[in-house]
C-alpha cells in the first residue's frame, strides 16, 4: 500500500482504516481511509505495512524531519512492549499538550478507549528540557546509541509528620557554622537540628548548626547570636551567593510541611529529608533527595538521569525545588521507570 504526504499528515486510502486503525490503533479514521502522523507512518514503513509515502521508503522518509528519528525510536519501543499509542496532536487525542509528544494507552487498550497510561515527552540526550514542561509526563531520553531511559516526572505533595516546637537558645557564629554551647536537649534529639560537636552518637555537649539551620532558627526568633542574626545570612551569601537564599527558603518550607531537612552533600543534593522524627536514636532512613534550583531552570537529560539513578540506588526519590525570587516553590519529582 502506498500513501501520500499532505502537509504534516500522511493519508492512506482503500482498506487502510480496517488494516491500521481498527485492528492496531494507528492514525485516525477519515472515511474508509486513515490520516497518519509522520511517526506512525514511519513505523508502518519500517514494518513494510506501507510500501511508500510519495515514493519515499523508510530511509528517505526518516530524513524529512530531524527529530522524527528519536520519536520513531520511542514509538517503536512502546509498540514492541505491547502498547498502542498516538501522537499528542489535535484530532488524534483530546486536549493535546504542546509539551507532550506521545500518548500511551494501557496494555489492551487503544485510542478508542477513554484511558491513558503515560503522556510522553521525547528528548535526545543533548537537548535542553525546561522544568515547566515536566510534571505529569514521562520523559523518554534517547541517548547517542539509541538506548532509551524513561523518567517519570510528577508534581508531588510535600508533607511529613514531624511536629516539634524548639526551645529558645543562643550560640556563636564561627566560620561557616554556629555553635550552641548549652543547647536544649530536645533541639537535636527531637527536632534533629545540627550535630553534636563531639561527634555522632554523643549524648550531650555543644551542638553545631549549619548556616541554613541557624538562619532559619534566628528568623523564627528561637536563636540568639553573639552577632546580629542577619550576619548569618550574610555569611551564607558570602560562601554560596544567591543560592543560599534559595536554600534557606526551601529549608523553611520543608520544616513548615513537617519534614526534617538535613544536608544532602554526600548524595550530591542540597538536602535529604525525613518525613517523621520521633527521636534521633530511632531515626529511619531519609526518603527524598532535594535539589534547589531557580524557577525557569532547564534540565539537561543527562543531569536528570544521573540524579534519578543515584537516588534510586539508595532507595530515595529525587525532588527538585524550583524557587522563584518571590519565595514561591514548585516541586518536581523524578524517578526512573520501566514501562
Amino acid at each position: 500500500m502506498d500513501a501520500t504526504l499532505d502537509g504534516d499528515v500522511v493519508r492512506a486510502g482503500g482498506d487502510a482504516r480496517q488494516r491500521f486503525y481498527d485492528s492496531r490503533g494507528y492514525g485516525r479514521p477519515t472515511g474508509s481511509g486513515v490520516a497518519l502522523a509522520p511517526v506512525e507512518a514511519a513505523h508502518l514503513l519500517y514494518r513494510d505495512d506501507l510500501d511508500a509515502v510519495d515514493g519515499m521508503g523508510f530511509r528517505e522518509f526518516l530524513a524529512t524531519d530531524d527529530r522524527l528519528v528519536i520519536r520513531f525510536l520511542v514509538y517503536k519501543d512502546f509498540r514492541e512492549r505491547g502498547f498502542y499509542l498516538s501522537p499528542a496532536r489535535e484530532d488524534w487525542v483530546a486536549d493535546p499538550d504542546p509539551a507532550t509528544d506521545l500518548v500511551v494507552y494501557p496494555q489492551g487498550k487503544g485510542p478508542w478507549d477513554d484511558e491513558v497510561r503515560y503522556r510522553v515527552r521525547v528528548a535526545g540526550e543533548r537537548e535542553s528540557v525546561p522544568a515547566t514542561d515536566l510534571g505529569g509526563v514521562v520523559l523518554a531520553v534517547v541517548d547517542e546509541e539509541s538506548e532509551i531511559t524513561y523518567l517519570e516526572t510528577t508534581r508531588p505533595a510535600i508533607e511529613g509528620g514531624t511536629d516539634y516546637d524548639p526551645s529558645h537558645t543562643s550560640g556563636d557564629l564561627l566560620a561557616d557554622r554556629v555553635v550552641l554551647w548549652d543547647p536544649p536537649q530536645n533541639l537535636y534529639e527531637r527536632g534533629f537540628f545540627g550535630q553534636r560537636l563531639a561527634g555522632r552518637g554523643a549524648e550531650d555537649g555543644p551542638l553545631q548548626l549549619s548556616l541554613v539551620e541557624a538562619a532559619h532558627l534566628a528568623r523564627e526568633g528561637i536563636l540568639d547570636l553573639d552577632v546580629d542574626p542577619a550576619a548569618v545570612v550574610e555569611r551564607g551569601r558570602e560562601v554560596e551567593g544567591e543560592r543560599f537564599d534559595r536554600r534557606l527558603t526551601v529549608y523553611a518550607a520543608l520544616r513548615s510541611k513537617g519534614l526534617v531537612p538535613k544536608t544532602g552533600f554526600k548524595f550530591g543534593a542540597d538536602f535529604r529529608t525525613y518525613s517523621t522524627v520521633e527521636t534521633v536514636e530511632n531515626l529511619g532512613h531519609s526518603e527524598n533527595l532535594v535539589r534547589v534550583l531557580p524557577a525557569g531552570y532547564a534540565f539537561g537529560p543527562r543531569e536528570l538521569s544521573l540524579d534519578a539513578r543515584l537516588a534510586g540506588g539508595v532507595h530515595k526519590r529525587t525532588v527538585f525545588a524550583l524557587t522563584a525570587s518571590s519565595g514561591a516553590i514548585d516541586w518536581l519529582a523524578v524517578e526512573r521507570i520501566r514501562p
